[in-house]
């Protein structure tokens, strides 16, 4: 029973507390639900208040976007008007402009009008004129024009003639002057000895019984010899001797040498000489290195290339008319430098020309060309300078000259070739040389005779004065000299005289 009393009791409390709770949970529902429609209403009225102002926002910037557009096309009206009045003034300019050069065409017509009317009385007056001259010098005009013409070229010829002479004169006397000067100092402040050589070298034997051994048997010995050195021995009647012949002078140097040691050491078989012509052919490259190297130092060149050292010492045993090209490029470079001094140049660059002016003629029997083009050429292939290939390559007009130096280098050439003993000719091209020069001369028509005079320096030319006055003398010797100059190749100058004289001769009875 009492189990059941608190059974119920505890019943009955549990739906006492269930009925709080619910109470509880209603409240607390309502209260949330105000909560929410309070938040509800101020967020309502904050949107609305946020939507005001933006839109209160916008209309401002709209409103300034168009006062802004206004103000920018009301300044853009002004601009444009203003733009319509000065094209409408340039459109009244132009309208006045265009009147203006219509009334001057039109004046100018008028005037253009009168002038035709005045050209064509004059025209009329200038014919009866010519023909009233006509009759009275009684030719045409033509024939007048020809005469005045005759007339005029003949004075133009002898106007032209005596301002030639006259300048010629002034500028031969300054010219001579000054060269003198120049030429005199540079050619005191240098003397060298020049030895002459032919193309051919004679080695002394002991006795005429060399000879026999020297040739061997059946020839053996000197065809050995000639096989290995590229020259030819020529074995004749001229006593204790035999001749080395080559185009090559070094091969000819390297021959002569092996062939002396051979005839000094007595003992001569193929074995033996190619032995002797190796040891002369390295003595000849260390001679040519030390000429060129030396030849360098004098000239005052350095910092040549080791090839072109090499190229120089050949020079060593190269001749021309006589004349050893080793020393005579020695010379040229002194002579050049020398000049070059006086005249304010370039002194290295014209020793420097000077020095290598020739020096393709240690190569122009191995390689098709002129020896000046062909020295150009190999220096250039080296790094040598523009100027210094040009001095090179000029120095017999094969190519224009473009520098001063150039100028130097070929005249300091021809003072080193042209000097007296300097070098020689064969007889057989002298004759042709002279004869050359005097059939240049005759050519000219008015010559009467020529001769060659002073081993070819100098050409006498004897006109008739009936066909050459004096001023077509001075002509004449102009032509021929000209003609020299582009058809021969001489050392030096040639001095072109023209003499033209009248001998009246009577006899008394």
């Amino acid at each position: 029973m009492e189990i059941v009393l608190a059974l119920i009791g505890l019943i009955a409390g549990a739906g006492v507390g269930i009925g709080g709770l619910l109470y509880y949970q209603n409240r607390q529902g309502n209260n949330l639900r105000v909560l929410a429609e309070d938040e509800a209403r101020r967020l309502t009225e904050q949107a609305a208040n946020d939507a005001q102002q933006t839109v209160s926002e916008a209309n401002d910037k709209a409103k300034q976007l168009v006062d802004e557009a206004t103000e920018s096309m009301t300044r853009r009206r002004r601009e444009l008007d203003r733009e319509d009045e000065r094209l409408q003034r340039r459109r009244d300019d132009l309208d006045k402009r265009y009147e203006r050069l219509e009334q001057r065409e039109q004046n100018q017509n008028k005037r253009q009008s009168r002038l035709d009317k005045q050209q064509a009385e004059l025209q009329k007056l200038q014919t009866e004129h010519q023909e009233e001259l006509q009759r009275i010098a009684a030719m045409t005009t033509d024939e007048a024009r020809a005469e005045l013409m005759e007339m005029v070229e003949h004075e133009a010829r002898n106007d032209m003639a005596r301002i030639i002479r006259q300048v010629e004169a002034e500028a031969n006397e300054e010219a001579d002057n000054r060269a003198r000067e120049v030429i005199s100092v540079a050619v005191q402040r240098l003397a060298s000895e020049h030895v002459s050589e032919i193309a051919v070298s004679v080695v002394p034997l002991p006795s005429d019984e060399m000879k026999g051994r020297i040739i061997g048997r059946n020839g053996r010995n000197i065809r050995a010899f000639e096989l290995a050195t590229g020259v030819d021995v020529v074995v004749d009647d001229t006593p204790e001797a035999i001749t080395i012949s080559s185009f090559d002078p070094v091969r000819r140097e390297v021959a002569k040498r092996s062939m002396a040691k051979l005839v000094g050491d007595g003992r001569i078989h193929p074995a033996r000489i190619e032995k002797l012509v190796e040891d002369a052919r390295a003595e000849v490259e260390q001679v040519v290195r030390e000429e060129g190297e030396a030849a360098a130092y004098q000239a005052g060149v350095p910092g040549l290339h080791p090839e072109i050292i090499k190229l120089i010492g050949r020079l060593k045993f190269r001749y021309s008319y006589g004349q050893n090209m080793h020393g005579h490029s020695i010379e040229t470079a002194h002579i050049a430098g020398m000049i070059a001094a006086e005249l304010g140049a370039d002194v290295l660059i014209a020793k420097s020309g000077g020095l290598l002016h020739d020096i393709g003629k240690a190569i122009d029997h191995e390689v098709e060309g002129t020896h000046a083009l062909l020295g150009a050429e190999f220096i250039k292939r080296y790094g040598v300078g523009a100027k210094i290939v040009n001095c090179v390559a000029s120095h017999h007009h094969e190519v224009e000259q473009e520098c001063v130096e150039a100028y130097i280098v070929e005249a300091a050439d021809a003072i080193s070739g042209a000097r007296p003993g300097a070098r020689r000719e064969s007889l057989e091209s002298y004759i042709r040389r002279v004869k050359t020069l005097e059939e240049i001369a005759t050519s000219f028509e008015g010559v009467e005779q020529s001769y060659a005079l002073q081993a070819g320096r100098e050409v006498r030319i004897i006109v008739r004065p009936d066909s050459i006055d004096d001023l077509a003398a001075l002509r004449l010797s102009r032509d021929i000299a000209k003609k020299i100059e582009e058809t021969m190749q001489y050392p030096g100058q040639i001095k072109v005289q023209v003499i033209r004289e009248t001998r009246a001769v009577e006899y008394a009875r």
